[in-house]
């Protein structure tokens, strides 16, 4: 069943310990409709400006990702530079141009309107508020933030979480959101802002997934580790890709069980653990669904999920 994502199509400067790459592809967008399109059709909607060009247009084409959601506006694209010198965990930003991203304005083609599974990534929450609103239809609706909307956009995000299913954040931003430094407390209380699951990434750690009562339908609160890599090139688009892993196999699934929840968070994890492996969305691109099988399996057997 297809998905359609609205968020981010960007160019980001990286730096870390492995090297440097200049304005490689990026935004939460694109990590997320590359991973998820491994699993089911995805749908994009997006600002690009003139500097997206064909080698860009063909890293979403290749994978078979409908781009009539993408608008081309006269500009640049939305650009990001950022380090991870001082820690792999965390990134430092050095220089954020909005450019045509600043007056983005989503239009959602009518094609795209029948889509049972919508993704609302980390941008301002009205306008995730806005594309929710006009896509009633939805199946299931997860959405990202982060602490910039939490801290001064509180309002209105709190709004948009009343029409998630499904909320992903970090240990950080749930803390921050709840306003607890217990993580389980503080995931109660977002629970209790609207979204029936929150899933709560934790980097290299993992990610741990909370439902809203853990006793209906045989739901429970449940952890997916990260698995240990021996290096990581870049962490740009992990949590994004984690998202598309695990929001793909959600809508490539008959049924949404516990069980099919409980595989989603691995296959997020497996998505998130090829992305840093590469300088941005490169291993994305390189990808086989084989592959993504056998690193499914490996976790199986490293945390006997089955």
């Amino acid at each position: 069943m297809a998905i359609t994502v609205v968020g981010s199509v960007a160019f980001d400067t990286i730096e870390t310990p492995a090297g440097r790459r200049e304005r490689c592809l990026g935004g939460a967008a694109t990590y997320f409709a590359l991973a998820a399109s491994y699993f089911t059709d995805v749908r994009v909607i997006a600002v690009v400006g003139e500097d997206f060009g064909a080698p860009e247009e063909k890293v979403f084409t290749s994978r078979g990702i409908d781009m009539r959601g993408i608008e081309r506006a006269t500009g640049k694209s939305f650009f990001w530079e950022g380090s991870y010198l001082e820690n792999l965990n965390e990134a430092k930003t050095h220089n954020t141009e909005l450019n045509v991203f600043g007056s983005f304005q989503p239009k959602i083609p009518d094609a795209y309107r029948d889509s049972e599974f919508l993704f609302l990534a980390n941008i301002d929450p009205v306008l995730q508020r806005r594309v929710r609103e006009a896509m009633p239809q939805a199946r299931l609706v997860a959405g990202d933030t982060m602490n910039y909307w939490i801290k001064d956009h509180r309002a209105s995000l709190l709004e948009v979480l009343k029409g998630l299913d499904v909320l992903l954040i970090n240990d950080t931003e749930t803390r921050m959101l709840a306003g607890n430094s217990n993580l389980v407390k503080a995931a109660r209380a977002v629970l209790d802002l609207g979204p029936r699951m929150l899933v709560v990434k934790h980097g290299e750690y993992g990610a741990t997934v909370f439902h809203r009562a853990d006793h209906e339908a045989g739901a429970k609160t449940f952890r997916a580790p990260a698995l240990p890599l021996e290096e990581v090139i870049d962490p740009t688009g992990a949590g994004d890709s984690f998202a598309g892993g695990f929001f793909g196999y959600l809508a490539s699934q008959p049924a949404l069980t516990p069980a099919t929840f409980r595989r989603a968070m691995f296959y997020g994890s497996v998505m998130g653990s090829f992305t840093v492996e590469r300088f941005g969305t490169e291993r994305l691109q390189l990808l086989s669904r084989d592959e993504i099988d056998n690193r499914f399996a490996l976790f199986r057997e490293l945390t006997h999920l089955d």
